[in-house]
């Protein structure tokens, strides 16, 4: 016999406004956009989310990432001295560049610094060659660190944005691949926050004009071509909340800061983000059968956090559902149920809950005495 076991809960949780509808996005003067909650992981906004647009350099978001899993993997290292081809040097000779020359000394951490904050094509190649051995090879491996990440709408041709047939990135793709370097790798992060950077006696500031009006922004990287018009990818963290935004397709430096910072004050002040529950905290105990424990706790691995409207988290109401019964042997971490999440009656999500611990079966008494107790149970 299957049966229902629900359990109904509503969180009165302290909000400091009381918005009556959901939030209106600001109309933004650019090609597409998305606004993202990295701990809900929830887009907040978006118009054109999953478009392949050109990237222009914001394609080195990922030529960074390939670079920071090659330190991480210890096949090169920050003081390392790289050899500069006339390949590299003759990159894009009029594009960004960090004016890296052969014969002069510059190492890796040089160079990453060129690639994010003076956005040097050249930069990128050198980097590409030294862990590579080729852009061409180097490419390959963005394709298949996209292919891994999930970016179902990114293609690379290059290493540095250049405008080339079957080169494209979504905005979605983008938020994927700005999230997958927060949180790969810390350690590196602090570069995209660096204002500006000076190799072979010229200094040159970073592009992200953000970072220089807004201290909550922290990163992360700007792009423009003809064809791609002007777009940034930029963070910003308020209190424990963190928010990426992408804009693309603006026409000038001044739009593409004027919108995103736009998109995240939107972000920021009409959305909060709130805590259902803790990592491995109990959600509510549910009856095994057949068990050396007659009860298991749910809940979840990872904590569950939501955004809804500002104000709007008192009304957050959830509801546990359970098949029953529940036989033992129980897996830790095995799933048993799912947790509906609704606002004002309309549905945000339903998330599977898993045990929390393993339940072992029962000797064969224990067994035999739940089976007639069950059975008892449901005459």
């Amino acid at each position: 016999m299957t049966r229902l076991i629900a359990l109904l809960l509503s969180f009165a949780l302290a909000a400091p406004l009381a918005i009556a509808n959901e939030p209106t996005p600001p109309a933004l003067a650019a090609k597409a956009w998305l606004l993202y909650d990295t701990s809900s992981g929830q887009v907040l906004t978006a118009q054109g989310a999953d478009e392949r647009i050109e990237p222009a350099s914001l394609t080195k978001l990922m030529t960074a990432y390939v670079v920071f899993s090659a330190l991480k993997a210890k096949t090169i290292s920050l003081e390392q001295q790289v050899t500069v081809s006339e390949n590299a040097r003759k990159t894009s000779l009029d594009g960004s560049r960090m004016f890296i020359m052969e014969g002069m000394p510059v190492t890796v951490n040089e160079l990453i610094q060129g690639m994010i904050v003076q956005s040097g094509n050249d930069a990128c190649v050198a980097l590409a060659e030294l862990i590579s051995g080729s852009e061409t090879a180097f490419v390959s491996r963005m394709n298949k660190e996209a292919q891994r990440l999930g970016m179902k709408n990114s293609q690379f041709r290059n290493v540095a944005g250049l405008t080339a047939d079957g080169h494209y990135m979504s905005p979605r793709d983008l938020a994927t691949l700005t999230t997958a370097i927060i949180r790969d790798f810390p350690e590196y992060f602090h570069f995209y926050s660096q204002k500006e950077f000076t190799y072979n006696k010229i200094k040159q500031p970073n592009r992200n004009r953000l970072l220089f009006i807004d201290p909550s922004v922290d990163g992360m990287k700007t792009g423009h071509t003809a064809a791609a018009g002007y777009c940034l990818v930029s963070t910003a963290k308020r209190g424990s909340r963190r928010l990426v935004s992408i804009v693309t397709g603006t026409a000038s430096d001044s739009v593409r800061t004027a919108e995103s910072q736009k998109l995240l004050n939107f972000g920021f002040l009409s959305w909060e983000t709130v805590k259902l529950y803790g990592a491995n905290a109990s959600v509510q105990t549910l009856p095994v059968w057949q068990g050396k424990a007659d009860k298991v706790s749910v809940g979840f691995t990872k904590d569950l956090v939501l955004s809804v409207p500002q104000g709007d988290a008192a009304r957050v109401k959830v509801q546990l559902e359970s098949k029953q019964p529940l036989k033992a042997p129980i897996a830790k971490g095995a799933a048993l149920g799912s947790l509906a999440v609704t606002l004002d009656g309309k549905p945000l999500g339903n998330f599977p809950v898993v045990a929390l611990e393993a339940v072992e079966q029962a000797g064969f008494f224990g067994r035999i005495w739940d089976a007639i107790r069950f059975w008892i149970k449901n005459l």
